[in-house]
């Protein structure tokens, strides 16, 4: 497997105005989830090729993301098994999914 040089990330003052500049492009919401449909706030600039990788630093090679699919996305780019998805719960501590075992 070829060794890639990390590109190096911009930081302090100008990295927190180059995060902000990219959640802009899309109005802080989260892609993925946009194109499900729904509407999520974004919280991770995610990088398509990661710096790690070798990926540039630039706006075409990032995705605004929510934590759930930065998650998913980041299993995917490092080859890791996918994380399962949270599962909702009553307030009476039970899972709402009526197919979980404990509410058969």
């Amino acid at each position: 497997m070829p060794r890639h040089r990390a590109t190096p990330r911009l930081r302090g003052r100008a990295g927190v105005k180059q995060r902000d500049r990219r959640l802009k492009r899309t109005n802080y919401l989260c892609e993925d989830c946009e194109a499900l449909g729904r509407i999520t706030l974004a919280t991770v600039v995610d990088h398509t090729i990661p710096l790690s990788k070798g990926g540039p630093d630039t706006d075409e090679n990032t995705r605004n993301l929510c934590d759930e699919h930065d998650a998913i996305r980041t299993a995917e780019q490092f080859g890791f098994k996918a994380p399962t998805p949270k599962q909702a719960i009553a307030i009476n501590g039970r899972p709402i999914d009526h197919n979980h075992p404990w509410n058969r």
